[in-house]
């Protein structure tokens, strides 16, 4: 709708008011020109009138004085003469309408009788007794109680109201076609850049911020445009610092290993990242919570640290206990200048560290352990040969052979755990070789034979080479072969048999030891690899020669070193089965 439009209502606006003003303007003319013309009227009859008056005093004679008074009125007039003997005359006239005036009617009317008896003159409009005509009429005493009385109808004066009227109406036509004409011309240039901007502003709504508006002048309105261009260039100023802050913060967020939940005073998550997800998933599992994507309930734990943070306007640190893992949480308050309208909660997945302290004591504790027999030992047999318990040479060289015995099995404690802190560091140097495997294999048999014979077992191999030669450090790959067979052979009993199986191929060089000893409880064997674990010593068929509980461990470190995988397969009194595979030739760091 165009009245709804700038240009609209401010052209009916303008209209408007020119027409009002045209209106009351027009009232004022008319009245003036019909009260001029009135006046102008009156004034030539009371002319005439004082003319034929004078005239009439100055004559005697009652024809001359007739006839040179049809000469002096106005066609349209009509004069009345009262003599001083009361003789009345009243002139012809060219109007049908106006009739001639009654004596009778004269003497009632006040006004006009004063001009005979009070010698006055009058001015006056007044309506004909018998027709009701309006007239206008003027009377003029005579120097001996006459009057002369001059009259004319007032449709002279309305025929010239009516053309004064015509005029003013065709003026105030043309003013209003000029003004309408006006105001939508000027309407128009004061809107067009008004639309113009409101095009624009669309276009920053939707986020085009390069969009300029034309400056088309340099009043007011295209200071507006200049401040509007200005205006749009701050906002894509500011909207890209914003929008690089929001990825930047989306960014953090997302790469950080905690998870980092916001939330508002009611609850509600804001923003979580993928570690937060993850949190709530295990939390909504546990708890047999159907997960709702658009209305997610919030962690009892968390909506509970909430009300203490909005409460107490303080941060708070919580541990949470879910699906065997222990989380940390850290809430702290989020404010709205003084106002706390919400909180971020960051929870951290101790689980690891937690884990890495257990061992790190345990460690410690193992470590002490292992050591304090042997020192034990050290020092009460140096003791009995220093106080001469020992009397014999004898008994003195059996003191000395358990010393130096304790002394190497710390020395080899030492050494493995300097090893395998080294695998565990990635210190570790390989050094990869072309092995024949039958040579290698025969002397690691040989070394084992003697040891196998005396505690009375079986130790045999097979062997299956699609490829004679396999790729890998034969220093270390024989510490994990001497690991394992020695493992086998203390923890199997007499007649019992350990076999060693050789496999080679294009792309896996494949060991295996199996025994038919003790074997291993099912609860123990996830941390048969973990240091310093050792089987139970009743299980133990040679207990003179205790081991330090970390070969297996180091066997794992050299396997996982050389890209492999080390397996364990047992059953409780009916053997072990230790296996390792290394990849060939997929590796790159061996050679062609």
């Amino acid at each position: 709708m165009i009245w709804r439009s700038v240009v609209g209502k401010l052209a009916i606006t303008i209209f408007l008011l020119v027409s009002f003003v045209l209106f009351i303007l027009s009232i004022f003319l008319l009245e003036f020109f019909k009260n001029y013309h009135i006046n102008e009227a009156e004034n030539d009859m009371m002319q005439t009138a004082s003319k034929i008056s004078l005239f009439a005093d100055q004559q005697s004679d009652r024809s001359y004085i007739q006839e040179t008074t049809e000469l002096i009125k106005t066609p349209a007039s009509r004069v009345a003469i009262i003599y001083p003997d009361g003789e009345l005359w009243i002139s012809s006239t060219s109007s049908r309408d106006l009739k001639k005036l009654n004596e009778t009617w004269i003497e009632n009317e006040q006004d006009l009788s004063e001009v005979i008896t009070a010698d006055r003159k009058v001015q006056k409009e007044i309506h004909l007794p018998d027709n009701d005509m309006e007239i206008i009429i003027v009377g003029e005493p005579l120097l001996d109680s006459g009057a002369i009385f001059v009259y004319q109808s007032l449709e002279v004066i309305n025929q010239t109201e009516a053309e004064t009227t015509k005029i003013i109406t065709l003026a105030g036509g043309i003013a209003l076609i000029l003004t309408t004409f006006f105001a939508i011309f000027l309407s128009t240039r004061i809107s067009s850049p008004l639309i113009k901007m409101r095009q624009a502003a669309s276009n920053l709504t939707r986020g085009e911020f390069d969009t300029k508006v034309p400056i088309l002048t340099n009043d007011e309105i295209g200071d507006l445009a200049k401040e509007f261009n200005r205006m749009g260039m701050q906002l894509k100023f500011h909207i890209n610092a914003l929008r690089q802050e929001k990825e930047q913060l989306s960014s953090i967020v997302s790469s950080m290993a905690d998870g980092v939940v916001t939330l508002n005073r009611n609850g509600d998550m804001i923003v979580t990242n993928t570690p937060a997800d993850k949190f709530m998933e295990n939390w909504y599992f546990e708890n047999n919570i159907k997960v709702n994507l658009k209305n997610q309930e919030l962690p009892t734990e968390l909506n509970e640290t909430l009300q203490v943070v909005i409460s107490d306007e303080k941060e708070v640190l919580r541990e949470i206990h879910l699906q065997g893992r222990n989380y940390v949480m850290l809430m702290t308050p989020l404010y709205d200048q003084t106002y706390v309208r919400g909180a971020v909660a960051v929870i951290r997945d101790m689980t690891e560290e937690r884990r890495l302290d257990i061992l790190r004591k345990d460690f410690i504790a193992n470590v002490s352990h292992e050591l304090r027999t042997p020192i034990s030992l050290l020092q009460g047999y140096s003791e009995a040969i220093v106080d001469d318990i020992a009397e014999s040479k004898e008994d003195k060289n059996e003191l000395a052979k358990i010393i130096h015995d304790e002394s190497l099995r710390m020395n080899r404690l030492v050494n493995e755990l300097l090893d395998i802190a080294q695998m565990e560091a990635g210190h570790i140097k390989l050094n990869i070789e072309r092995v024949n495997l039958d040579s290698f294999v025969q002397r690691i048999m040989k070394k084992f034979q003697g040891l196998a014979n005396d505690n009375q077992l079986v130790l045999t191999l097979d062997e299956e080479f699609t490829i004679p030669d396999a790729y890998f450090d034969p220093d270390r790959i024989e510490q994990v072969f001497t690991n394992l067979i020695d493992n086998a052979i203390r923890h199997t009993g007499v007649n019992g048999f350990v076999r060693v199986i050789v496999k080679n191929t294009e792309n896996e060089f494949y060991v295996a030891i199996e025994d038919n000893g003790s074997g291993i409880p099912e609860g123990d064997l996830p941390f048969v690899f973990e240091r310093f674990y050792k089987a139970d010593k009743s299980r133990t068929r040679n207990t003179q020669k205790k081991g330090t509980g970390l070969g297996l461990a180091i066997a794992k470190n050299i396997i996982d070193t050389h890209n492999g995988l080390l397996n364990v397969k047992s059953k409780l009194n009916q053997g072990t089965t230790f296996s390792f595979i290394i990849p060939q030739r997929k590796n790159s760091k061996y050679p062609n």
